[in-house]
């Protein structure tokens, strides 16, 4: 986000960096402790972020009180190409997959747009670095056992490790970004093969204020879980992401975002593409899916009433 999201509106998400690990399960808390495992892991994540190997084209689906959206987007050295290609699990109609189509277009053949995009993406990725950089100094950790992985969590095979984390009094956020992390506790899993974070959950034990109140509070019982996992060549992303925040801006003004959203299907796209590229590779993929269910929507209307 990059493609944290690129997303997310909380900051806390992407992750982190160093060399290979080991694999023992009892004898790991001897070898090395939690505080210098964060500190190898997140820089590890920065260094992947910084320099990505690799970029892809994915699914997203979104789930909120609202309802369902469904979305293909793909990764371009130009900014994040995506559309929308479902409602509640419903394909759009032609307008609407029109619409989609006419607005990537537009972006493709808007260098100031397209320019400003790729800002604003640029924006989200360095404030969810900076939470990234400050977890090694902004927590405590403490070893609580293991978990296996899964194949949306971790690389397969390999063991996560399970640390706790509480705010470290003697932390102090250099800005208005990391002071969420004052009120945060929870816990962590990390690939000891991989140096990667596989799972973050993190819970707000209390309110949490900006600007001595004046500017915004986000309320206590706020949490956040997000997960990523290796999809294949040693690559990492996201593959879940699940946010209930609510708050206040400006004293008066509340606000709420819950959303349950997954990521899937993977696949590697050069990291040259251009967005105009990745426009026409979103065309050709809205035209399979339409393609393929011209033979369901051909059904339902046999149907008897």
């Amino acid at each position: 986000m990059s493609r944290w999201g690129w997303r997310i509106a909380v900051g806390v998400a992407v992750w982190l960096m160093a060399p290979a690990f080991f694999h023992a399960q009892e004898s790991l808390p001897l070898q090395i402790s939690p505080d210098v495992l964060v500190r190898q892991t997140v820089a590890r994540e920065i260094a992947e972020a910084n320099s990505p190997t690799s970029m892809h084209m994915f699914r997203s689906r979104r789930q909120t009180a609202k309802g369902s959206q469904t979305r293909l987007y793909v990764e371009t050295k130009d900014a994040m190409a995506g559309m929308l290609i479902a409602n509640n699990d419903q394909p759009l109609s032609s307008q609407q997959q029109q619409s989609e189509i006419d607005h990537l277009n537009w972006l493709a053949g808007n260098p100031e747009q397209l320019r400003k995009k790729r800002a604003r993406e640029k924006d989200d990725a360095d404030r969810t670095l900076r939470i990234v950089r400050a977890l090694p100094d902004a927590f405590h950790y403490k070893y609580v056992g293991t978990e296996v992985s899964r194949p949306d969590m971790g690389k397969p095979a390999d063991e996560l490790v399970k640390l706790e984390f509480t705010p470290n009094p003697a932390y102090s956020p250099p800005s208005k970004v990391e002071q969420v992390l004052e009120g945060m506790e929870g816990y962590l899993l990390i690939d000891t093969t991989a140096y990667r974070i596989a799972l973050i959950d993190g819970t707000l034990f209390r309110d949490v204020s900006f600007g001595w109140g004046l500017i915004g509070r986000l309320d206590k019982g706020g949490r956040f879980r997000v997960q990523q996992a290796d999809v294949g060549d040693g690559n990492w992303e996201i593959t879940q992401m699940n946010l209930k925040i609510t708050g206040r801006i400006l004293l008066f003004k509340s606000f709420s975002m819950i959303s349950d959203e997954t990521f899937s299907d993977f696949r590697t796209v050069p990291l040259d593409l251009t967005f105009a590229k990745a426009v026409d590779m979103l065309k050709t993929e809205q035209e399979k899916l339409a393609h393929n269910h011209e033979p369901e929507a051909a059904a339902q209307k046999k149907e008897p009433r």
